[in-house]
């Protein structure tokens, strides 16, 4: 019994971060109807700016936090400007520059920490939360856990409670239908790059004391996002968050008892019948030209 719910409390801090770097991805593909495959390495790149600034430099965890949101959100509008948006209307075009974006930043990682060596980040916040006999969650992941739940609450209320929020999602849905009502849609794909890129990137600062810090780490990370965006629905921002959940529950069970890498065999095979079974994924709709 300790087990299972030692299990239940990891999965909840996993879907946190799931959650965070699928709705990202969601973001961008819903607006610029790009598969960005470099989004693997924003994760990676918002770690690296916390093992730089906190370890490296001795600035406090939040702000180097903070400066790992800002680097990586450069980065994200920088890509929007440069390479995605000649590219709108060519999403395949779209898809080998991110490929190619994804080698550079693997590529700066290295030249910044060296190859071999995993970077290893201090906890922030040291100790730990007896929840039950036998049962405990570190500080420095209830302080994640609490944090990435905020900053999705955040994201939700933006999406819905104002009107750049209505802007995104009225262009997600048809883009040509908003930019007949007065939307700009440059203006609009600068939003979901800027918010798809921070998520990643907040995701793989806060979850940084929580692994070890490599240049590859970003491969696991979006192949565990196109599972849970293709479960939810592509473009569907709650589906995301509910097969985030429901993802980080199987993945840590499987991986408890069986590891890792069945686990992921698993998700794979669980996102191909999903494709099958039902194409728009749980909550997505289906979409007629």
């Amino acid at each position: 019994m300790e087990v299972i719910l030692q299990t239940c409390i990891n999965a909840l801090v996993a879907s946190s971060f799931f959650a965070l770097t699928a709705v990202g991805l969601v973001l961008i593909f819903g607006v610029m109807g790009i598969v960005n495959f470099a989004h693997g390495e924003f994760f990676m790149a918002g770690a690296y700016a916390v093992w730089f600034f906190y370890s490296k430099l001795g600035w406090p965890f939040f702000m180097a936090v903070v400066a790992a949101i800002v680097i990586v959100t450069l980065i994200g509008l920088l890509m929007e400007r440069g390479l995605f948006r000649p590219m709108r209307g060519n999403p395949l075009g779209g898809l080998i520059n991110s490929i190619g974006v994804l080698f550079i930043l693997q590529v700066l990682a290295v030249k910044i920490g060296g190859l071999g060596l995993m970077k290893h980040v201090p906890p922030a916040f040291p100790g730990v939360v007896q929840i039950a006999e036998g049962v405990a969650l570190s500080k420095q992941r209830l302080v994640a856990l609490v944090v990435a739940t905020a900053l999705l609450l955040f994201i939700w209320l933006f999406l819905t409670r104002t009107k750049l929020g209505w802007a995104l999602r009225a262009t997600a849905q048809d883009s040509e239908a908003a930019a007949l009502q007065g939307i700009s849609i440059n203006k609009v794909s600068v939003l979901a790059m800027g918010l798809g890129a921070g998520a990643a990137g907040v995701a793989g600062a806060l979850i940084a004391p929580l692994t070890r810090v490599q240049p590859y780490m970003g491969h696991s990370v979006i192949i565990t996002a196109f599972i849970v965006t293709i479960v939810g629905g592509l473009g569907s921002l709650s589906g995301a968050i509910l097969a985030a959940v429901l993802y980080a529950f199987f993945h840590t069970f499987v991986t408890t008892y069986y590891g890792g890498v069945i686990a992921t065999i698993l998700g794979l095979l669980i996102m191909l019948v999903v494709l099958i079974i039902k194409p728009t994924g749980l909550m997505g709709t289906q979409t007629s030209e």
